[in-house]
This record gives structure tokens, C-alpha cells and sequence, in this order.
């Protein structure tokens, strides 16, 4: 059994932030601990805007806390997101993630990630054989 306490391990390198500020995200469980998934608690920031495109791994997101909208890119719809609600990324959708208040999200991406991942410039992680394991 694995037990892991949210406010410790982001005092560790479970606790990964974006280079441009807009985010964070302590990631709980991974690959490596033995599951198909990882689990991830995600802020996005108030105010920021985050293009995202996972194209090799699908993931589901439940809103804890906050407020924002998810617009996805292929037909420009735009989706509210607040407490309580869970958007499905089952097509792969390219999107765009907007907080208008600091949103508290849980996230499990199918593969799990290694917690080495680093979004490339078009939104997307690397599939997992071509992660190149840099330390986080």
C-alpha cells in the first residue's frame, strides 16, 4: 500500500511547476508506483490561459475548487468549469485551459506519467518510450 500525503509531497520533487507560472501540480502517484495511471492534483492559476494537447495520453479532470473554461481547439466550443464538474479528454482533444478563479483539479492521465514529462511547445507530452527520464 502507498500512502502519500498532499502537503508533503509538495515539499518534494512530486511538486512540478510550469515555466510560465500558470500552474502546478503535485503528483501523487505515477508510472512507477506500479498502477496504469498517475494521479495528479493540478492549480491553474487565476487569470492564465494554457494550451494543452495530449495527444498520447488520455486524461480525466474534476474540478475541486475554482472557477475557468475549457475551449477546445477543433470547433472552438467553449466549456465552463466549476466545483463539482469533470471534463474527459477521451478524443485527445487540443484545447485551451483559462482560470478566471485559481482552479483546484484532479487529474489521472492513462498512461501514467513518469513525473519527468515536460509540456513540448504544442501543448503535448512525449509518449511514455520516448520519455528521456531528465531528473524533474
Amino acid at each position: 500500500m502507498i500512502v502519500r500525503n498532499l502537503d508533503d509531497a509538495r515539499k518534494t520533487d512530486r511538486l512540478v511547476k510550469a515555466e510560465n507560472g500558470n500552474w502546478d501540480s503535485t503528483r501523487l502517484s505515477l508510472a512507477d508506483d506500479g498502477g496504469d495511471c498517475s494521479f495528479h492534483i493540478t492549480r491553474i492559476y487565476e487569470g492564465t490561459e494554457t494550451h494543452i494537447h495530449y495527444k498520447h495520453h488520455f486524461e480525466a479532470v474534476f474540478c475541486m475548487e475554482g472557477e475557468g473554461e475549457v475551449e477546445t481547439l477543433a470547433d472552438g466550443k467553449i466549456w465552463p468549469i466549476k466545483p463539482g464538474d469533470i471534463y474527459i479528454l477521451d478524443q485527445h482533444d487540443e484545447h485551451l485551459l483559462r482560470a478566471s478563479k485559481t482552479m483546484h483539479l484532479a487529474c489521472v492521465f492513462t498512461p501514467g506519467l513518469t513525473g519527468h514529462e515536460v509540456h513540448r511547445e504544442d501543448g503535448s507530452y512525449a509518449p511514455a518510450e520516448a520519455d528521456d527520464k531528465k531528473p524533474l
